[in-house]
C-alpha cells in the first residue's frame, strides 16, 4: 500500500506541459514570398523621391508587390524635395502596383510646421498624392483641434476636408466689422 501512494505522490509532483499554440510564431513570416530586417526603401513617382520608408521587418508578398511593413516610419517629400512631413505606425502595407500605402494601429503623421493627425487607420495614394481615411480622427496645430471621422488631405495636411466633423477648436478668429 505504501509503494501505491508513492506511486500516486510522483505522479502528482510531475509536471506536464501541453506544446505552445502558435503564441511566439509569426504567421506572416510562414507564408511570405520574402522576410526582410531592417528594410528601407523609397516611393518614386516619374524619378521624384516621394517618401522614404522604413520598418524592422517587411514581409513580401504576390510577387514582391505587396509589402507588409511593421512597425511602419516614413518621411514624406514634396513635389520639390523638401520634406514635408513623417507618418508612424504599427503596421503599414504599401502596394508596389497601385502606388498606396495603408497605416494601420497608432498612425501618427507630424508636418514640419507643427500639425498632428492621429488616426487608427489612414492611406496615402501616391497616384492622387492625398492621405485619406475613414476613421476617427484628431488633428492638432498650434490654435485649432480638429476630432472627426473620415477626412482628405494633401500629405502637408493644408488642405484639409473633414467627412463627419464631432468637434473644433481655433484660437482667436477675426470676424469682418
Amino acid at each position: 500500500m505504501l509503494a501505491l501512494g508513492g506511486l500516486f505522490l510522483a505522479a502528482a509532483c510531475t509536471k506536464v506541459e501541453s506544446p505552445p499554440l502558435g503564441g511566439g510564431r509569426d504567421v506572416l513570416a510562414d507564408s511570405a514570398d520574402q522576410v526582410m530586417f531592417a528594410a528601407k526603401f523609397a516611393i518614386t513617382d516619374k524619378g521624384l523621391r516621394r517618401a522614404d520608408i522604413q520598418s524592422d521587418t517587411a514581409y513580401f508578398f504576390n510577387q514582391n508587390t505587396r509589402i507588409v511593413l511593421r512597425p511602419l516610419e516614413g518621411t514624406f517629400f514634396s513635389s520639390n524635395g523638401a520634406k514635408d512631413g513623417i507618418i508612424q505606425a504599427r503596421e503599414g502595407t504599401y502596394d508596389t502596383r497601385s502606388g498606396v500605402l495603408e497605416a494601420h494601429g497608432d498612425v501618427l503623421i507630424i508636418t514640419l510646421d507643427g500639425k498632428r493627425l492621429e488616426t487608427v487607420y489612414a492611406k496615402f495614394d501616391q497616384r492622387l498624392n492625398v492621405i485619406m481615411s475613414d476613421s476617427a480622427f484628431f488633428m492638432s496645430q498650434p490654435d485649432k483641434e480638429i476630432r472627426g471621422i473620415g477626412f482628405t488631405s494633401d500629405p502637408d495636411l493644408t488642405t484639409f476636408r473633414v467627412a463627419k466633423l464631432l468637434s473644433a477648436k481655433a484660437g482667436i478668429v477675426s470676424l469682418p466689422q
